[in-house]
């Protein structure tokens, strides 16, 4: 043990730490800095909820305004695909591979294409709808096509509204800011929408924004007098179900030819469906009885501008505002620039309105949640089996003590490799828990041991450091340099988690061996919280000196 004092890293070792154990309390005062460096990486650090992993496919949505025929619907996505093909030629040529980017596309028009992935869930039947899915020969373009193909269908078909989708790995979410604003009367919807489209216009980086009602289109509203209905016989159930029939069609029978099975419906003519006052000839049947009566006498016809669609969210009309970020940037950074605001837009809302914060960043306060939740029940139960195991209740504080600057250790790699912080990032951060608690496990059980054995303070403390220094940096090169490769080729999915775990484990490490004696010192003779029987610590801040005559004989 002496020869280990004296020579190469113990020696340093020893001077440094028997410095630290008689500074002791300037170290842990300093120390206190790196948390609070630690504090302020993580405020600046862009928040993410999950990643989006490399993958072969994205997809691409076609929106026309609602009344439009399915005719131009298939010409805006013919348009969409032929830029697709272009920006992928240009992006081949200027990486060397002409002809080896996109592999194929599949168009989809009047609806959404089957469900192919679990979080891209299939659009209803509806003639102003597209959708586009793309396959490339190489899924790290995917994350690079994304944005040109973008801008480039933004400006190239003007005439609808397309969004570029990449596959979710994680819950679905859809459009990842989304603010709801709920209530009954539609005009106050509509204002208070309005007001916060404007928000997201004052925000550069906020593209696209729109909200999920449309815009208003004239539509045929049948108002039905209740008291002339009831002397008739009929009801508002009635009035829709026979206007339907007649407009749109009622469905009588399903004929089969050959392995398909198509479905007949009964409805008046085109000449006669586009003529308004036609409608009025319409004949209302009772579903309680035999009888019928003409339109005029139980409702009146008229047009309106109504919304083309009505949304609901827990029992109440529900208009969702949304956005996207530009490329390169988070949602996040859109919610955090327009805080301030949509705090004064809560605060300044309509009577009967309510307001929810929704899309990614409800998605991430939920799992931060419960993972929060989990974290706290793995540090109790750690702390249980510490207790049992060191028959002490301080001992297993003082095992914790250096696990928030591993923490700080994360942060700071998330900051200079210009990470988010997300689900997967704090993933990492969790299980950096259990790395390194072992760690500092197996050096309070070389403490322990020599504390049984009657060493001094000083000696047990630093030798534990040198004997257990080798042992703990074998494992955590070996973690570190084994998670090397997947953050280097893992995509953006890993990456964050590896450089949580690779800065916390390459931080924890050296506060593990340098600070941790520190606190010892501190609960041993400051704090008197451990009791230690050795004739060391009856002289206050004794310096051990690495000299043979102080070594005792045997």
């Amino acid at each position: 043990m002496e020869q280990q004092r004296t020579t190469g890293y113990g020696k340093w070792y020893w001077k440094i730490g028997s410095w630290a154990i008689a500074h002791r309390k300037l170290c842990a005062l300093g120390s206190l800095g790196v948390l609070v460096i630690g504090v302020l990486l993580f405020r600046q650090l862009p928040q993410q909820f999950f990643p989006k992993d490399l993958q072969y496919l994205s997809y691409l949505d076609v929106w026309l305004p609602e009344d439009a025929p399915l005719e131009v619907t298939a010409g805006a996505s013919r348009k969409a695909e032929r830029i697709i093909r272009e920006v992928a030629e240009e992006y081949g040529r200027e990486h060397e591979r002409p002809s080896a980017v996109l592999k194929s596309l599949t168009t989809f028009v009047g609806g959404g294409g089957p469900r192919f992935w679990l979080s891209a869930t299939p659009e209803s039947p509806q003639p102003n709808y597209a959708q586009i899915v793309i396959e490339v020969e190489d899924k790290h373009d995917t994350n690079h096509l994304v944005g040109p193909w973008q801008r480039a269908l933004s400006a190239g078909v003007p005439e609808a509204r397309v969004d570029m989708r990449q596959l979710e790995t994680g819950k679905p979410i859809g459009i990842p800011v989304q603010i709801r604003v709920m209530g009954e009367d539609i005009p106050t919807l509509r204002a208070e929408a309005e007001r916060l489209k404007a928000i997201f216009r004052a925000v550069p980086f906020a593209l696209r924004i729109r909200d999920d009602w449309g815009v208003d289109c004239l539509q045929t509203v049948f108002t039905l007098d209740q008291d002339r209905a009831a002397a008739a016989g009929v009801t508002a159930y009635d009035l829709q179900a026979s206007t339907a029939a007649a407009v749109d069609g009622f469905p009588v029978t399903t004929f089969r030819e050959g392995d398909k099975q198509l479905p007949v419906f009964a409805r008046m003519r085109m000449d006669e469906r586009n003529v308004l006052s036609r409608l009025d000839d319409l004949y209302v049947y009772s579903s309680q009885d035999a009888r019928h009566v003409p339109l005029r006498q139980v409702a009146t016809v008229e047009q309106k501008f109504e919304p083309a669609r009505l949304r609901h969210f827990n029992q109440f009309r529900t208009m969702t505002v949304s956005c996207f970020p530009e490329p390169g940037r988070y949602p996040s950074e859109i919610l955090g620039a327009a805080s301030a605001e949509l705090e004064k837009f809560r605060s300044t809302l309509a009577p009967g309105v309510m307001m929810e914060i929704a899309g990614e960043h409800k998605e991430q306060v939920n799992g931060f949640a419960e993972l929060s939740v989990v974290l706290l029940i793995s540090v109790l139960l750690i702390y249980v089996a510490l207790v049992v195991q060191f028959q002490h209740a301080v001992k297993p504080v003082l095992v914790f003590a250096a696990i928030p600057y591993g923490m700080t250790g994360a942060m700071a790699a998330l900051w200079l490799m210009d990470a988010p912080f997300g689900f997967m990032a704090f993933l990492g951060v969790v299980s950096l828990v259990g790395v390194i608690v072992s760690h500092i496990i197996v050096l309070f059980d070389f403490i322990e041991e020599r504390r049984e054995h009657g060493a001094p303070l000083e000696e047990a403390l630093l030798d534990a450091g040198i004997q257990r220094l080798r042992p703990v940096m074998i494992t955590v090169a070996a973690t570190v340099l084994a998670l090397f490769p997947l953050a280097s080729h893992g995509g953006p999915l890993w990456e964050p988690m590896c450089y949580a775990q690779i800065g916390g484990l390459s931080i924890a490490t050296f506060i593990t061996l340098g600070l941790v004696p520190v606190f010892y010192a501190i609960a041993v003779r400051d704090l008197k919280w451990i009791a230690w029987s050795s004739a060391a610590t009856d002289a206050e801040d004794v310096h051990v000196s690495p000299s043979p005559e102080m070594v005792p004989e045997v």
